[in-house]
């Protein structure tokens, strides 16, 4: 009999959600009320922000952080190549122009080394990308402040994480996150939240998404509306509460999957940062041969993933961008040519991530 397969991602949902849900819908009030200013205020307070503001998405959570940071035309934004396409076109978007650099080696992170020597006057704001969970290198910080440049932390994938006891989210001017069905906390459709930690960004950031309004029918800055629903922010909520647990599991399964791939030649397994508690929305190795890993894993009915095959400033949205060919990010590329995400989702049981560790084990190129 064949095993049931392992999938990338499972949905948790309990009768809390469901009640809440309930709720929600027969109070009538299904935007702007008690549940997002609850959720804005509970997510700030976990991460250590000055404020938080639920939005629609992780994308545009992006962009209001840079039109909050008055990002515009013929300014720059350094941002990895190596991360999803929204940490790059969120630039495009407000008219600035993305200035894409290496990442580290050993954590696919931004290169400290590598965003100073891309600091240029027209330089606006820096985007550090917590890929994969694992929390950027701090010295990123210290330039920045040291040139007077605001970092906006893209945290999507990066819910729990922290580094030297200091959660994500609270280093930079202004963190985003996404809480997409697939990520390590959800809201039961798209979602996503704005945090500031300066005075000035609080106020402006809630009021932006809110069509730049402090009152109904008084506009006092250009905004739009990104707003997040009642429920979703209900859910939400609830879904924080099991945060840490899930975080946990999933370091769990990651140390486990370190252990047993240590020794394996043609595995190259993650490492995390020191003083840092990873929050492993995905396990990425590299391999020698991911077309024959996949099929290899697939044959074990197990999924996998790759998280991203295409470097952002070689996607054909970029291809008349300066650094649009391939050599001009050489590890980025390198990277790109050879990861694969495997199963470490909190809902696995032991079982299937045994499962997963044999496959992996059985696999030769």
């Amino acid at each position: 009999m064949t095993a049931e397969r392992i999938p990338m991602g499972r949905m948790f949902i309990d009768d809390e959600m469901l009640d809440a849900a309930h709720r929600i819908l027969a109070s009538g009030q299904w935007i702007k009320g008690p549940e997002s200013k609850a959720f804005g205020a509970e997510w700030a307070e976990y991460c250590g922000a000055l404020g938080g503001t639920p939005c629609s998405n992780g994308s545009v959570a992006l962009i209001a952080a840079l039109h909050a940071l008055d990002v515009g035309h013929g300014d720059e934004v350094i941002v990895p190549s190596h991360t999803y396409i929204a940490s790059a076109t969120c630039i495009t978007m407000v008219g600035a122009n993305p200035i894409f650099v290496e990442i580290e080696e050993d954590y696919y992170t931004l290169d400290s080394a590598a965003v100073e020597a891309a600091i240029t006057p027209q330089t606006k704001a820096i985007i550090a990308v917590h890929l994969y969970g694992q929390p950027i290198d701090s010295d990123i910080f210290e330039i920045a402040s040291k040139h007077g440049i605001p970092v906006i932390e893209d945290s999507a994938q990066a819910h729990g994480a922290s580094l030297n006891g200091q959660r994500v989210g609270s280093f930079g001017d202004i963190a985003t996150f996404s809480f997409f069905p697939s990520k390590n906390m959800a809201v039961g459709g798209d979602g996503g939240a704005i945090l500031a930690n300066r005075e000035d960004l609080v106020q402006r950031v809630s009021t932006f998404i809110d069509h730049g309004r402090l009152d109904k029918y008084r506009n006092d800055v250009l905004g739009t509306n990104f707003r997040l629903s009642e429920i979703q922010c209900g859910i939400g909520r609830i879904q924080l509460k099991h945060l840490d647990g899930w975080v946990a599991r999933r370091n769990e399964i990651a140390a486990r999957y370190s252990v047993a791939f240590a020794d394996l030649e043609h595995i190259k397994t993650p490492k995390v940062r020191d003083g840092a508690v990873h929050a492993w929305h995905q396990y990425v190795v590299r391999v020698a041969d991911r077309e024959s890993f996949c099929a290899h894993m697939n044959s074990m009915n197990i999924s996998t993933g790759i998280h991203y095959p295409i470097p952002c400033h070689l996607q054909p949205v970029y291809a008349d961008h300066s650094q649009g060919s391939r050599g001009s990010l050489e590890l980025t590329e390198a990277v790109c040519d050879d990861i694969v995400s495997i199963p470490v989702m909190p809902l696995l049981i032991d079982e299937e991530v045994q499962r997963v560790i044999e496959a992996v084990v059985s696999w030769t190129p």
